[in-house]
């Protein structure tokens, strides 16, 4: 009887260590936007105990596919499971940007916005912004917008910005609310009939 439950202990031990070093599977491309999106790829990294490195690392230098340039990219500026290279990453972030990857534009925006890894330069972070924004990707009509209520950007392009963020359509009610508190701070600095014409489902041509 003592060894059978010895037997089934050492059972137990034997299969919690196995699922323990079990192999990550690498991320898929859906998955890895949604990382992005809520900014859970640095921690989904350390989460996974680095195991991806490698994969990680051969889909964004020799593949050079654009969402693994970005998680490469801001594993670099970071220092995450590698040793931090931000000139690497920044590197990388443009070569997904001009790939046309509208996460990479978003980034680099960000940090040229903040002046992190790079001389700030908001202007420079509206040239990365417009792009993707025009592509239809809601976080950089986000964040263009932002731009254009601190008055960045040129005033012929705000009423195109206001149009955008005020049509588009949102998955979440905080989501919502933030575009709105962006969208009345770059109101009070349009005409009235240019907000007018941006609320249009279409808009029109002066």
């Amino acid at each position: 009887m003592l060894r059978f439950v010895f037997f089934i202990i050492l059972s137990s031990l034997s299969l919690m260590s196995y699922a323990e070093t079990q192999a990550v599977n690498i991320y898929s491309q859906e998955q890895l936007i949604d990382m992005i999106r809520d900014k859970s790829y640095l921690t989904q990294v350390k989460g996974d105990d680095c195991q991806l490195v490698q994969d990680i690392e051969a889909r964004a230098e020799v593949l050079k596919q654009p969402l693994y340039q970005y998680l490469w990219a801001e594993m670099l500026n970071y220092g995450i499971c590698v040793s931090a290279n931000p000139p690497r990453g920044i590197s990388l972030l443009r070569d997904a940007a001009e790939q046309g990857s509208a996460e990479a534009m978003v980034r680099i925006a960000e940090y040229y916005h903040d002046g992190k890894f790079v001389i700030q330069d908001k202007e420079r972070a509206v040239q990365y912004t417009l792009p993707a924004a025009a592509s239809g990707d809601l976080p950089a009509r986000m964040m263009l917008v932002r731009l254009f209520g601190e008055g960045y950007g040129s005033p012929r392009d705000y009423e195109m910005g206001y149009h955008w963020l005020y049509n588009d359509v949102f998955s979440d009610e905080a989501t919502k609310q933030q575009a709105l508190k962006l969208l009345m701070v770059l109101e009070a600095k349009m005409p009235a009939s240019a907000v007018d014409r941006a609320k249009q489902e279409h808009l029109r041509s002066r």
